[in-house]
């Protein structure tokens, strides 16, 4: 063998597998996971998250919905109230300190001290401060509704087969008091904003593989056989709190979580890495996939996301519209983040 790499195969080479190829022609990018037509299905993470929960739903997969809404709602609106975007009702889970704490809190080993924020009068749960607009009548509701929620949560983890985690920040927002954290900063949504109480926290790479690790193992001690599914949300941050370009901190954001996520894969064999960030961010897309602002993802890049995942592991087909025609931009995205930019809107 005249060098290491010969006889390699083509996908290996840039100018074989990517040079020479269009983006939905890319191939062995997209991984197998067996047994996905029968495993029941949960997802959770940033915004775009939303998008592959659709599509588990819409091509008829086992897709875990632990919190269902009165039958009296339709379902776009029962989904601006939260329900059925994700798995269970809490909304965007941004990043990995905000998953652990959730894992933590559903199986009774933490309590945040300070989860809930007024406005106006109206009571909001700060730790999924958007799934009621306007917010609620008293704290007690709150409390209430939240104790439910974590018991469907904690069924959800107990439960699943595999779970979707789309990993989306780094920056998050903490308490001083006890460090809970919060996926979007207080004063945005309801609360007011206090430097005394609350701080800015930019998650290490240490700092999300361990959280990660550590929600892994817990999860694992209630449910030995789960699995997990990681991807990275190619959605660039609406603002950042640091002092760098948010393009910047953007690039800095998405390589730490990149490169956590592909270290879990190559050290759990129960965790796998869904290339849906390169499909969208990667150079053969040459940015068509992307929305004229350049952040959010187009209906068409997320379609081609799903189809390519749903081929590969040869699943899905859809229900109604052939799968080429699978409306994607279904009209109720939920996103936290987006609410920092709104009063620049003009």
């Amino acid at each position: 063998m005249p060098n290491p790499y010969s006889g390699r195969p083509a996908h290996t080479f840039w100018k074989r597998a990517v040079s020479d190829r269009h983006f939905s022609d890319l191939d062995n990018i997209i991984p197998r996971i067996e047994g996905l037509d029968t495993a029941k299905i949960a997802t959770a993470g940033s915004c775009f998250a939303q998008h592959i929960g659709h599509n588990l739903k819409i091509r008829g997969l086992n897709y875990m919905d632990m919190e269902a809404p009165s039958k009296l709602l339709s379902d776009a609106a029962a989904a601006k109230l939260g329900y059925g975007i994700y798995s269970c009702r809490y909304g965007n889970i941004y990043t990995s300190r905000q998953l652990l704490q959730l894992v933590r809190e559903a199986f009774g080993e933490a309590k945040p001290l300070d989860t809930i924020w007024e406005k106006d009068g109206r009571f909001y749960d700060a730790l999924r401060p958007s799934i009621e607009d306007g917010g609620f009548g008293s704290v007690a509701e709150v409390r209430v509704l939240r104790e439910r929620h974590l018991r469907r949560v904690r069924r959800m983890f107990e439960t699943m087969d595999v779970f979707v985690f789309t990993m989306g920040l780094t920056e998050t927002w903490a308490s001083t008091q006890d460090g809970t954290v919060y996926p979007t900063a207080p004063g945005v949504v309801a609360g007011n904003y206090d430097p005394a109480l609350y701080e800015f926290v930019n998650l290490r790479f240490s700092e999300v593989m361990a959280d990660m690790e550590a929600a892994r193992a817990r999860i694992h001690r209630a449910n030995p056989s789960a699995r997990f599914l990681l991807t990275v949300s190619p959605v660039g941050l609406a603002a950042t709190a640091t002092d760098n370009h948010v393009l910047t901190a953007t690039t800095h954001s998405k390589s730490v979580l990149r490169a956590v996520a592909g270290e879990l894969s190559a050290a759990h064999d129960d965790v796998t890495y869904f290339p849906s960030y390169e499909i969208i961010v990667g150079q053969p897309s040459r940015h068509s996939l992307y929305e004229p602002d350049l952040r959010e993802v187009s209906a068409f890049g997320v379609r081609e996301v799903m189809r390519q995942f749903f081929e590969v592991n040869k699943i899905g087909q859809a229900t109604g519209p052939a799968s080429e025609e699978i409306d994607n931009d279904f009209g109720y995205e939920q996103c936290d983040d987006a609410l920092l930019t709104k009063e620049f809107a003009e």
